[in-house]
């Protein structure tokens, strides 16, 4: 051996690290495994591939093809396609269903490999469809493992005319097969948490009673970006003893158990205190800030407001604010306003600091929202935007129906990719008889 073969040696050797070192940066870059497994195929064609695809297995036993790429993507058959696949019979022996069952990596068709069936890698009529349609000269199928569970198969294939597969390839392919494997499995896990913890978040929040005439609905959205994790933002609506209606939005600092732990005590504690004592809001939450300091030492934002019918039709809303955004007015005319009296510190900043309270009289036919700092706030922006943001919405959705009017504002303040949980309560007070 020569110093040109040592030359060609490791700069093969070099090639190979830097593709897995790019594969893997791709891999880590996003907790979306179809995004990084497309972002992987990319790579491996054309640096080491003609083709490529990765098969998954789902809990049920399907198959799913989540990703694949071609060096001449006009060239690629229907078969190259992302979707569902026919899940292998049970005696299939091909290449590929043998990895999907752990088998692997399988070198077809290349130097050491076995020899391909006439025709290119067909590997038996289920892998045909795939294989004979690419006309892969030579293949290496590898499972994808991790835990000790087969979570799919990595393929790559190269077209006659040029350098086969050999064992090299076959060790480097088995290498990127574990941290493919590896980066579903996180992927999987990584919603798995998010589904439990939106469905904790949801437990916790109530049912909304019935307080006809007035029409209630509530929304609760759970941040799209960041770790999966529960927070503390909430709604509540009850019957008070005698004629009114207790209307509550809060928001607990913090994004983890602790937050949605202390928010749950809060709410209850606010139950019980506001069932227990006919007083105006402010002084509602003046016993709830100091049974908190008692109990707890997080910090958290509330609005409380009890709603009255009044003799002449109309309606009289009675609130104080601890730190939070004040509710939202709209007439069903689309004229909005800010409630911003009744101001006072977050709880658990100075309990026994005053908490003052305020009264506005609602007509007929008008929208109230209440909300959370998620609704209204972006990175990098003024606040004041956001709330200008949410009056220009709300302003042009006030004749819609009540939970048209909610979704409709999630979709258009929040998108795909919010930064923080969001909670709404609305309420729509009867349209004026006619008389």
């Amino acid at each position: 051996m020569d110093e040109f073969d040592l030359d060609v040696m490791l700069q093969r050797a070099l090639d190979r690290l830097a593709l897995l070192a790019e594969a893997s940066e791709v891999l880590v870059s996003t907790l979306d495994a179809d995004e990084a497994l497309r972002r992987v195929c990319r790579i491996l064609v054309p640096q080491l591939a003609d083709w490529c695809s990765v098969e998954l297995l789902g809990d049920d036993g399907r198959v799913r093809r989540a990703a694949t790429a071609h060096r001449r993507p006009a060239g690629a058959s229907a078969r190259l396609r992302e979707g569902p696949v026919p899940p292998p019979p049970p005696d299939a022996g091909g290449p590929l269903a043998r990895a999907l069952r752990g088998a692997g990596p399988l070198l077809v068709g290349g130097r050491g490999g076995a020899a391909p069936a006439p025709g290119g890698c067909t590997g038996g009529a289920w892998e045909g469809e795939l294989l004979g349609a690419e006309e892969a000269a030579s293949a290496i199928v590898a499972p994808l493992r991790a835990r000790r569970r087969v979570l799919g198969a990595l393929t790559v294939a190269r077209t006659a005319g040029g350098p086969v597969l050999g064992a090299d390839e076959a060790a480097l392919v088995e290498d990127l097969a574990h941290r493919i494997a590896l980066a579903v499995d996180n992927a999987r896990l990584h919603a798995e948490v998010q589904r439990t913890a939106e469905q904790f978040q949801h437990a916790l929040l109530p049912g909304l009673p019935d307080v006809a005439p007035v029409e209630l609905a509530a929304r609760y959205r759970p941040a799209r970006v960041g770790a999966a994790e529960v927070g503390g933002d909430w709604y509540d609506a009850f019957r008070l003893p005698g004629d009114g209606t207790a209307l509550i939005i809060g928001d607990v600092t913090g994004h983890d158990v602790r937050a949605a732990v202390a928010m749950s005590q809060l709410r209850n504690m606010l139950r019980g205190i506001a069932c227990d004592r006919t007083e105006p809001p402010g002084m509602i939450l003046r016993r709830l800030d100091l049974a908190h300091h008692a109990l707890s030492d997080t910090t958290a934002t509330c609005l409380y407001g009890i709603l009255r019918p009044l003799p002449d039709g109309r309606w009289q809303l009675s609130h104080a604010s601890a730190g939070h955004p004040p509710p939202l007015l709209a007439t069903g005319r689309g004229d909005t306003c800010y409630l911003d009296e009744g101001r006072g510190l977050m709880l658990g900043v100075d309990p026994h600091g005053a908490r003052p309270s305020a009264t506005a009289v609602l007509t007929a036919g008008c929208t109230l929202l209440l909300y959370t700092d998620g609704l209204v706030e972006r990175r990098g922006e003024d606040l004041e935007t956001g709330f200008t943001r949410l009056r220009h919405h709300t302003a042009a959705l006030a004749r819609r129906p009540l939970a048209e009017l909610c979704d409709e504002l999630l979709s258009g303040l929040l998108g795909d990719h919010h930064p923080d949980d969001t909670a709404l309560l609305a309420l729509r007070l009867p349209p004026a008889t006619q008389g």
